[in-house]
C-alpha cells in the first residue's frame, strides 16, 4: 500500500518556515475501511514504512502510527505494543468511529490501556461528519462549505463529549489527546456541557453525574489542541481553554 507524501516538498516547508522538527501521519480514512483480516497486516507495513521515511530525515521528522480499528482489540492493542518498538513512532492516529461504534464504546477499552501504558498520544481526527440531511436540501449548491466547516468540528466534539459522558477519561486519566481543528468547538462550549450534565436528571439518577472529572480539568490536563482554526479568536478560545503551553502547530498537505 503506498504512501503518497512528497516529503521533499515537506521538508522544504519546514525550512522555509524555520521548523524544526514534524510529526507525520496517514490521512484519514485510515485503514477504518479494511476488512479485519487485512487490516493487521495493512497496519505493520505502513507503520514500518513511515518508519523508515522518517528514519531518512533523523532528528526532523517523527510520526503517529496507524492502527487497524476494522480488526479485533487484540490485533490493535499488539500493534500499538509493536509501535513502542519502533523508533520514530511518538503515537497514533484514529478517527471517532472506534471499533465501529464510537470513543465510548467499552470493548475499546483494552486499546485505550494499551496506549495510556505506552505513554503514546493520540491524534483524533475527524472524517465521518455529520448526517447529510442536517445541512438541508440545498446542501449539495454549497459544495464542501458545512461539511468540513461545520460538520467536522461538531465530529470532534461531540466525540470526547461521549467519552466524557462514558467515563474513559475518569478511567484513563493519563491519556493524552491532540484534538484536530482546535478541538472542535470545545473551547467554546465546554461551560455548556458541563452545565447540561450538572442539570441533567437522569445522569443524576444514574449516578454518574457527580465524583467525575470536568471537561475543563480534561481540557488542561489531558488535551492538546492544534492551530488550525483560521483566526485569532479561535485561537484565544483555545489558549483559554487549555493553555498556549498545550496548543501545537498544525498544517496539512
Amino acid at each position: 500500500m503506498p504512501i503518497y507524501y512528497d516529503i521533499k516538498q515537506k521538508i522544504a516547508f519546514m525550512d522555509q518556515h524555520k521548523i524544526d522538527k514534524s510529526v507525520i501521519s496517514l490521512a484519514n480514512p485510515w485503514l477504518d475501511f479494511l476488512p479485519a483480516e487485512e487490516a493487521g497486516e495493512a497496519a505493520r507495513k505502513i507503520n514500518d514504512d513511515v518508519d523508515e521515511i522518517c528514519a531518512g530525515y533523523p532528528g526532523r521528522l517523527y510520526a503517529f502510527g496507524t492502527l487497524p480499528l476494522s480488526a479485533d482489540a487484540d490485533t490493535i492493542v499488539k500493534e500499538v505494543e509493536r509501535l513502542s518498538t519502533l523508533k520514530y513512532m511518538r503515537g497514533v492516529i484514529m478517527g471517532t468511529s472506534g471499533l465501529g461504534n464510537g470513543l465510548d464504546d467499552p470493548k475499546l477499552d483494552p486499546v485505550w490501556a494499551a496506549i495510556e501504558k505506552a505513554g503514546q498520544m493520540i491524534f483524533l481526527h475527524p472524517h465521518y461528519g455529520l448526517p447529510k440531511e442536517v445541512y438541508g436540501p440545498r446542501a449539495n449548491e454549497y459544495g464542501h462549505v458545512l461539511p468540513l466547516a461545520l460538520g467536522f468540528p461538531l465530529e470532534t466534539t461531540i466525540a470526547v463529549s461521549r467519552m466524557l459522558l462514558s467515563g474513559v477519561w475518569d478511567r484513563f486519566t493519563k491519556l493524552n489527546v491532540l484534538l484536530a481543528h482546535s478541538g472542535g468547538t470545545l473551547p467554546f462550549l465546554a461551560g455548556r456541557i458541563e452545565s447540561c450534565i450538572l442539570h441533567d436528571g437522569h445522569l443524576k439518577k444514574a449516578g454518574t453525574r457527580d465524583n467525575r472529572r470536568k471537561i475543563w480539568d480534561i481540557l488542561k490536563t489531558n488535551i492538546y489542541l492544534d492551530a488550525v482554526i483560521y483566526s485569532e479568536v479561535g485561537l484565544g478560545a483555545a489558549v483559554a481553554a487549555s493553555g498556549a503551553d498545550r496548543l501545537l502547530f498544525g498544517e496539512f498537505s
